[in-house]
């Protein structure tokens, strides 16, 4: 088949998802041809910025600026006519271009990745879809009463998460990377952590400057971490850290079932971590021990510091269980739903 695949725009954790599928269609034998967003939205932030045209720039917003970026793809669509068009967090695609490619009799295939925290949002854009993928089954019924829809579990690429010797410069007693929601902010900063090696990656744009955790970020709170990076700290660190975060277009939508990608990609990488507790965790990765408070995490912390053989075989159990939780096994999974 010949796909389509629209890249969401941001350059972390969704760039990440896009980066696997597309990786493992190709590696299934399927076309795959790139329609990149992300550059189309920088050359176009940076044109709106760099223009010495004072008017232009204020008659051109930023939501132009993105429309701009996106009308490529209605080029794209009528050039390459492909089979299927898949794209990963379509927040930028509008109804009316999902609509047009199935005009053109292209299947398009909407892979949701913030549920359920904004499942309103992708609930919206998911009637126009010939099928959804959702990261998070807990709605899953809601998706099915506008279009077909299926669960897929966050995957892992074993070129980059796998065991392996640590980068010194990454060693630290706990590791966690992830956005900086204040939810989280507000947890860590109630952790006991006085004493140890504490490294924070991610986006932790809003950390105030005297939090006690700003000590601890290991890079420009305003960049990310990219995946590979990721999977050095998971590789050199002693224990990891999982912590849901509980923003939500919705409070009842901040309730998930399913495992994070974080989870997954520690488990691959060999890490030994503390778990966030969720019915899908619970059920896959049972050896690993869980927290609900961060009096309990800060205990769990420090015992399993004490005991690294422990820690390496249930790491080594862990990895075995989200084994089959790759890139390529989804990916096939999808060549056997638009083949059926």
């Amino acid at each position: 088949m010949r796909f389509l695949a629209a890249h969401p725009g941001p350059q972390f954790s969704v760039h990440d998802v896009y980066v696997g599928w597309v990786e493992a269609l190709r590696e299934l034998g399927q076309q795959v041809l790139d329609f990149n967003l992300a550059e189309r939205l920088t050359f176009y932030d940076a044109a709106l910025l760099e223009t010495p045209d004072r008017e232009l720039r204020k008659a051109v917003s930023a939501e132009q600026a993105q429309k701009l970026a996106v009308n490529g793809l209605y080029a794209a669509l009528y050039k390459t006519r492909p089979d299927v068009l898949f794209a990963v967090s379509a927040f930028f695609y509008t109804p009316e271009l999902l609509d047009l490619a199935r005009s053109y009799g292209t299947k398009v295939v909407l892979l949701h990745t913030e549920s359920p925290y904004e499942d309103g949002r992708q609930l919206a854009i998911a009637a126009h879809a010939d099928l959804n993928l959702i990261n998070d089954p807990t709605n899953i019924d809601d998706f099915s009463r506008v279009a077909p829809t299926v669960y897929v579990p966050h995957s892992y690429r074993p070129t980059i998460h796998r065991p392996g010797p640590g980068n010194p410069d990454l060693t630290a007693d706990l590791a966690f990377v992830g956005t900086g929601y204040a939810s989280r902010i507000e947890f860590l900063e109630q952790m006991d952590l006085s004493g140890l090696d504490v490294l924070l990656a991610g986006n932790w744009q809003q950390l105030d400057d005297g939090s006690p955790l700003r000590p601890f970020v290991a890079h420009d709170p305003e960049e990310c971490l990219d995946n590979e990076q990721t999977a050095d700290v998971y590789r050199s660190a002693e224990i990891g850290l999982n912590l849901y975060r509980l923003e939500a277009e919705a409070e009842h939508l901040a309730d998930g079932w399913a495992m994070g990608p974080r989870e997954v990609e520690m488990a691959a990488c060999g890490m030994f971590f503390l778990r966030d507790p969720r019915p899908e965790g619970d059920d896959v990765l049972p050896m690993l021990p869980t927290f609900t408070t961060a009096g309990e995490a800060s205990e769990q912390l420090r015992y399993w510091l004490g005991r690294p053989a422990e820690r390496t075989e249930l790491a080594a159990q862990a990895r075995a269980a989200i084994a089959d939780r790759t890139f390529t096994h989804r990916a096939a999974d999808l060549m056997r739903l638009l083949t059926e």
